[in-house]
């Protein structure tokens, strides 16, 4: 079922806490909603990422876009590709880090919906929808760039930006295994680099467990030892429900009103504006 505003979502909420889930990423923005168990309710989304460089107010245009959708929530989670720390963009290397560094994000949107909302590099969410919770435990995504999430024992990690870090003579590892490398040297070759970083990072690392994700792992042809496997694109957006572990759940949730009645929205958008 594809939600409109103002639709019949609002049947299918009952007494459930409903996140709001967005993968950004280099081409697409992705949404979908999730129920308190992580699990997918209705359909997913997805919209054009505007091209860079973006604007602050295009990037949460186009976040609002894709969330145009869904009728009612109580709470984000969103996977932005780049750095970000408490809520603030640090770097945004793919959709332009002179406009969107120092953006808070997370205060942006959480205004601009009136609900809670959080915010996160988009390999570590996609790693908490991957990982078993045993052990040392990264992910490495493949898509316009190269991202990467360290876990130990199920706990995520302090993020470190490696896809800037030299890895092959003056190339980053965005530059050694992005897209645009991909295009460049064709899938084979690209292949061979995928399975040197590989090595790389198990001398790095030392992890139990490895897991490549992002639009660029369905080019993988190479035999993949037993301690690397490939993760879905859903991850991404499964992964958002792990932002909230730390939350207890609250019953009604904060989209209730007063009187215990749902307030009701529109065709227009949380803050009045026409969508």
């Amino acid at each position: 079922m594809r939600y409109a505003r103002g639709g019949k979502a609002e049947t299918l909420r009952m007494d459930r806490l409903l996140t709001l889930a967005i993968d950004i990423g280099g081409s697409g923005i992705k949404a979908a909603l999730l129920d308190d168990k992580g699990e997918i309710v209705g359909e997913r989304v997805r919209v054009p990422t505007p091209p860079a460089p973006l604007g602050r107010e295009e990037l949460v245009a186009a976040i609002d876009h894709a969330a145009a959708p869904f009728a009612a929530f109580d709470r984000v989670s969103v996977g932005f590709p780049g750095f970000v720390r408490d809520g603030r963009i640090v770097t945004a290397p793919n959709l332009g880090t002179p406009l969107l560094a120092g953006f808070d994000l997370e205060g942006a949107l959480g205004r601009h919906w009136g609900k809670p909302v959080r915010v996160a590099n988009d390999a570590d969410v996609q790693g908490l929808g991957a990982i078993r919770g045993e052990g040392v435990e990264m992910v490495l995504t493949l898509g316009t760039g190269a991202g990467t999430a360290l876990f130990k024992d199920g706990t995520l990690l302090p993020h470190l930006e490696l896809a800037h870090h030299p890895v092959s003579r003056n190339k980053t590892y965005d530059e050694y295994l992005g897209n645009a490398a991909r295009a460049k040297k064709g899938n084979k070759a690209w292949n061979k680099r995928v399975a040197r970083v590989i090595e790389i990072l198990r001398s790095l690392v030392h992890f139990d467990h490895l897991y490549l994700g992002g639009g660029n792992a369905a080019h993988l042809s190479l035999s993949l030892p037993a301690d690397v496997s490939i993760i879905p694109n859903l991850d991404g957006l499964l992964g958002a429900i792990g932002l909230w572990r730390d939350a207890a759940p609250s019953f009604p949730p904060p989209s209730l009103s007063s009187g215990g009645e749902r307030e009701e929205r529109g065709e227009d958008g949380p803050d009045g504006e026409a969508i």
